[in-house]
């Protein structure tokens, strides 16, 4: 589980500067569930890498099984 962003810090949004503790609760839980889902998005483009890469040694392993033409 994601830990809450530290209070004291400035954040910008859309070109705006705003000290997390001028936030309220609500958007505090909000820009940690897009903290969250930021992470969910680049593990699962780590995991898109990973499985693009088998099916290219795949596909070459097959490749290699073909009788010649």
């Amino acid at each position: 589980m994601a830990e809450e962003p530290d209070t004291n810090r400035m954040i910008s949004i859309d070109g705006q500067s705003y000290e997390l503790n001028s936030l309220s609760e609500t958007a505090r839980n909000q820009l940690m569930n897009l903290q969250v889902t930021d992470q969910e998005i680049s593990r699962l483009k780590q995991q898109l890498a990973i499985a693009q890469t088998a099916r290219t040694a795949y596909a070459n392993a097959l490749k290699a099984e073909l009788p010649e033409q």
